[in-house]
């Protein structure tokens, strides 16, 4: 089976007839070559969901061409498809809801810092279709931008169905998105009070007015939505700072972003997706080393090719 992938990917006969061998071929072939093919496909099936090419192939070390492999436009179409389908619950409507990935793709092309994909001055706007073309979207520069935060396609997507217009969908989904919130629902029974001071009973105030991340609260600093759903527009909060993120004093949107930001969480938050890019699952317990390791190179560079940096090219990766 693992000679007809070899073979399914392109990689050489000489190569397969190594591998099948184990290393052994007449003598010639040293012992450690199956490993690094084995190596070579690894990380770029992982990195760029290609082939490993004849130069890597042909590499006495692979994991000193990950650098290579971080630079290639296939990584970085692959890693933005995953960093959207991880920061949105399903496939938008329109190219330009999906933000996340055309921003993405943004930093990444043009080495920006990572942070900016969630408070960079850019929106994300979509470009209509044409004769010869479907419709897609772009990053344009923004000075009022906030990573894909204010980009309207993405504000209407997650605007929600409030009755005060509180955007409670996006103060979850900014803060799953940076640093990596999971919380459900905890009722729907028929019956159920959910306006704001139905939120407020036992059975939902944790989530909405009493954790770090209180969701009524978070909105409060969001701009509210009002109008009908086909023709939303959104006012500025008008309710003050709240007290979130235990116990910081939150003005609007910005300070929210840029608070997450500055927390451990996102660090942990972005090498844990390192961790999902790299290996289809997190870190495990035993990985703890690995994972320091991750966020100190986080930390240091701001650039999240150095997580995956620090995870492909660590001894244990193609073993």
């Amino acid at each position: 089976m693992r000679l007809r992938f070899l073979a399914v990917l392109g990689v050489p006969a000489a190569v397969i007839a190594v591998v099948a061998s184990g290393g052994r071929s007449a003598g010639v072939t040293p012992p450690d070559d199956a490993a690094r093919v084995r190596c070579a496909t690894r990380l770029s099936m992982a990195l760029t969901g290609k082939a490993p090419s004849a130069e890597l192939l042909a590499a006495a070390d692979p994991q000193a061409e990950v650098d290579k492999l971080l630079a290639d436009e296939a990584f970085v179409e692959q890693f933005s498809r995953f960093m959207n389908s991880k920061l949105n619950p399903e496939p938008a409507m329109t190219p330009a809801a999906d933000a996340t990935y055309y921003l993405t793709q943004y930093v990444l092309r043009n080495n920006r810092p990572w942070h900016e994909l969630f408070d960079g001055q850019y929106r994300v706007e979509p470009v209509p279709a044409t004769t010869s073309s479907p419709a897609t979207a772009q990053v344009v520069a923004d000075p009022n931008g906030l990573g894909y935060f204010r980009s309207r396609p993405w504000m209407v997507r997650y605007a929600g169905n409030e009755e005060q217009g509180y955007r409670l969908s996006a103060a979850f989904r900014i803060q799953q998105n940076i640093v990596g919130l999971d919380v459900g629902a905890v009722t729907n029974a028929p019956g159920t009070d959910i306006s704001a001071t139905g939120r407020m009973a036992s059975s939902c105030r944790g989530c909405h007015y009493d954790e770090w991340f209180a969701l009524d609260k978070v909105a409060r600093v969001l701009s509210r939505k009002t109008g009908p759903d086909d023709a939303i527009v959104f006012v500025a909060p008008t309710e003050g700072p709240q007290q979130i993120l235990n116990g910081r004093t939150i003005a609007n949107d910005a300070e929210l972003v840029a608070a997450l930001l500055d927390s451990t969480d996102h660090k942990f938050r972005t090498c844990r997706l390192a961790f999902e890019y790299l290996y289809g699952r997190a870190e495990a317990n035993c990985e703890a080393a690995l994972f320091d390791a991750c966020i100190d190179a986080y930390t240091t560079t701001g650039d999240v090719r150095a997580t995956l940096r620090t995870l492909a090219t660590a001894p244990g990766y193609c073993e």
